[in-house]
């Protein structure tokens, strides 16, 4: 007897992205393409897997993304590999390994694609997640931050997400950190007791991190935290103020959050984060920061930068109660063309009709099911299914008077044109 198996289901945690959703990541897609390279960011790809020391010096071994998170491997040469959790220190890799800095500075780029964490699956927070990410490396002045800033709305407005909160902190330098975590953590000791377990592990490791909890318990300890912006330096102090009035010239609206940090051991300086509050707890849309002593754990020169990521989820999560208005919505736009035969031999014709259009660039359908004895009217059904917004009608009246219907399946009118123009009529006025 022959063994029923079981169906294989997806990994938890990796969800599929379905034709019926496509078109919605298309679109962000291809508006940050546009946005990005008129500022200025041309694309860079990075492999999916990393050597692990790469994001162990690069991200920080008191991290939670390294001490819990990371999806790590021994590859056949007895190598230790890693899914990408992240992208920037891969790119900070490329840069150097590639001397990208020779081209100018500051070098910026940009990145679209999927990382990898071990997380606990839950709405907007997923174990293979999609980012767009920018960076800009190689210069120091605050007038980066602020233009990345501007660029970081920018791309929210075209996305048509115009109304979301932008709060900004500053967490100094090695210069000035030191003391504060030390402030920092002496404050958090005293009130270990009232901190979650995963906080009262942070404590020994990673102390910032206790300020980004978002359990209740923690947040209403840390209420009264020291602040990093009351430690910095006089050069970090300044170039936040500088910051801050690029800012308000530019009428960027932001709040300064001092609780905000960012999870990532190679951030300095400037912090941020985008937050749309109808996603409820999983609400932080990008976020990023300046990281200026990266590029000396990865290759050993003291290079500057600062970059953000967008989670694409997140992105296409507001925008789904946003698009009802626009031509497409999370769907297939209505455009195209799709080939119609009635009668038996007529398939044949309307088979290598469609494929000249498509030649042509038209986007093209045809009935795959039978031999061309379906009724007109499932196949007007299936056009209308697929989004076509014209169907090409060739039944035995029309091949013998040399010519197609032409069916407008938005506004309901035809026409007929003849069939030897079939391809030049479609391409310079129907096109969709």
């Amino acid at each position: 007897m022959r063994e029923i198996r079981r169906m294989i289901k997806g990994v938890r945690g990796a969800p599929d992205i379905l034709p019926a959703e496509i078109a919605r990541w298309q679109r962000v897609e291809t508006e940050s393409r546009r946005v990005l390279e008129n500022y200025g960011y041309r694309e860079i790809r990075t492999p999916i897997f990393e050597r692990t020391e790469l994001f162990v010096r690069g991200i920080g071994e008191g991290t939670d993304i390294v001490q819990k998170e990371m999806y790590t491997f021994t590859d056949k040469g007895g190598e230790s590999l890693t899914l990408r959790p992240e992208a920037t220190a891969p790119v900070v890799r490329a840069v150097h390994e590639h001397s990208l800095l020779s081209e100018g500075k500051p070098l910026k780029v940009y990145y679209i694609g999927a990382m990898f964490r071990h997380e606990r699956p839950q709405a907007g927070r997923f174990r293979q997640f999609h980012q767009i990410g920018v960076e800009a490396i190689g210069v120091e002045s605050p007038r980066v931050d602020a233009e990345m800033l501007a660029l970081l709305l920018h791309l929210f407005e075209e996305w048509g997400l115009p109304d979301l909160a932008l709060y900004l902190n500053s967490i100094g330098d090695p210069s000035c950190r030191p003391s504060y975590i030390e402030r920092l953590t002496a404050f958090l000791r005293s009130r270990k007791a009232k901190l979650c377990r995963d906080c009262q592990e942070r404590l020994g490791r990673n102390p910032l991190r206790v300020l980004d909890c978002k359990t209740p318990g923690c947040r209403a300890v840390t209420a009264d935290a020291p602040k990093s912006i009351d430690f910095l330096c006089d050069p970090c102090a300044d170039h936040f103020r500088r910051l801050r009035e690029l800012l308000d010239a530019l009428e960027v609206k932001y709040e300064i959050d001092p609780r905000l940090v960012r999870g990532l051991d190679y951030y300095t300086r400037t912090a941020f984060e985008l937050v749309n509050p109808a996603l409820g707890a999983q609400n932080a849309v990008a976020g990023g920061g300046r990281y200026d002593g990266l590029s000396e754990e990865i290759a050993g020169k003291a290079v500057p930068g600062i970059g953000f990521a967008v989670g694409l989820e997140r992105v296409v999560a507001s925008l789904a109660g946003k698009d009802k208005d626009r031509k497409t919505v999370g769907d297939q736009p209505l455009e195209g063309v799709f080939v119609a035969t009635l009668g038996l031999g007529l398939d044949r014709h309307g088979f290598l009709l469609a494929q000249r259009l498509r030649r042509a660039s038209v986007r093209t359908g045809l009935d795959l099911t039978g031999e061309g004895d379906r009724s007109l009217r499932s196949q007007l059904r299936q056009a209308d299914k697929e989004r076509f917004r014209y169907c090409l009608i060739l039944g035995e009246d029309e091949q013998k008077r040399g010519e197609v219907t032409l069916k407008d399946m938005q506004g309901g009118g035809q026409e007929s044109i003849p069939l030897g123009t079939v391809v030049e009529h479609l391409t310079g006025v129907k096109r969709g």
